[in-house]
């Protein structure tokens, strides 16, 4: 079997596409035929060597996976079936979904639901389906579309780009930020934004411990300095979903939008995401949350042996919107 295996070695991480085999796969008790898997920021990270990703060594990369089920121990599961793997530590501590196979904890997968395809599952992947779970925290924290506009930070990724579409599909008033808006804005206004702005504006309005309110809450994957700017002009008991930290993971803040606005700030680990948040999510991502521009998220699909440059360019921010893999693709 063909996989792409990620090694740690005197000279740094590197990625190899090898053969190895099958019986070397982590431990599991079902084993499923990988026809998709995506690249993530964080997959990106792992390939290239510029993020600790990787608990050990060596492991096949890819935090994705979809396919049918090959062998199944667990009554559970049957051979055909047809499944998909998100986060559960893939590509940290056990192998990954950049492989034509993949063996796993059956307490790791889900069904595919009904309404959705392999691919679109992992043109969705670990980004659509964050997003999708930090649309079900802001609203069991009562986020309302008549509490004004959320922010969604990084927009152009894929986490940004999902959280915008369904954020605008579900009523909600959205504005971008990003630093690709004179290259990206009609993208971005094409996913359902109403504006798009630039990281600056957010700073400049959050130099005080609390600023004026502009937003009913917020998405944010960058962290850092944007995340602690954005909290002082968040409205009384609106809510910040909290997941990234490509602008840094230190948060220098105050707690005065805490405790004297009630403002949320909502962690969203999907690694661990409990299994039965985790398929109603999946569930809602396959019917009312289902991304509308699927299409034109997912810009490019690319084979196991593009990885390598693919992940260089998603580090360097070249990339807007989602990569999907195809496994068998030449």
């Amino acid at each position: 079997m063909q996989a792409l295996r990620i090694y740690k070695t005197d000279d740094g991480t590197q990625a190899r596409l090898e053969q190895m085999d099958q019986n070397d796969l982590s431990e599991g008790n079902v084993l499923i035929r990988v026809r998709y898997s995506s690249v993530n920021y964080k997959d990106a990270l792992a390939v290239t060597g510029k993020g600790k990703i990787l608990w050990r060594h060596p492991l096949n990369g890819g935090i994705d996976a979809a396919g049918a089920v090959e062998q199944s121990e667990d009554d559970r599961f049957a051979p055909g079936d047809e499944v998909v793997v998100t986060g559960y530590h893939l590509s940290e501590n056990r192998d990954g979904g950049y492989a034509e196979y993949l063996r796993v904890p059956a307490e790791c997968v889900v069904p595919l639901p009904a309404g959705l395809s392999l691919y679109e599952s992992m043109a969705i992947g670990t980004a659509g389906f964050t997003a999708g779970f930090a649309l079900r925290r802001l609203g069991d924290n009562h986020l309302r579309p008549d509490m004004g506009p959320i922010a969604v930070t990084g927009a152009t990724g894929g986490v940004g780009s999902y959280a915008i579409d369904m954020l605008s599909k579900a009523g909600f008033d959205v504005t971008a930020v990003t630093r690709k808006a004179d290259r990206a804005g009609d993208y971005l206004k094409s996913l359902g934004a109403s504006r798009v702005i630039d990281p600056e504006e957010i700073l400049e309005g959050g130099r005080k411990p609390l600023g004026t309110i502009h937003y009913g809450g917020g998405v944010d994957s960058v962290g850092g300095p944007l995340l602690a700017a954005l909290a002082p002009q968040v409205r009384q008991y609106g809510s910040i979903a909290a997941v990234g930290l490509a602008g840094g993971f230190k948060l220098e803040t105050t707690v005065m939008p805490f405790i004297l606005r009630g403002v949320n700030l909502l962690g969203i680990h999907s690694v661990e995401c409990p299994m039965p948040w985790r398929q109603q999510i999946w569930e809602d991502l396959a019917g009312r949350h289902k991304p509308d521009h699927l299409d034109s998220i997912a810009t490019q699909t690319v084979g196991l042996k593009d990885l390598p440059d693919v992940c260089e360019s998603i580090v360097a921010g070249d990339i807007v919107g989602r990569t999907v893999v195809d496994i068998d693709k030449a």
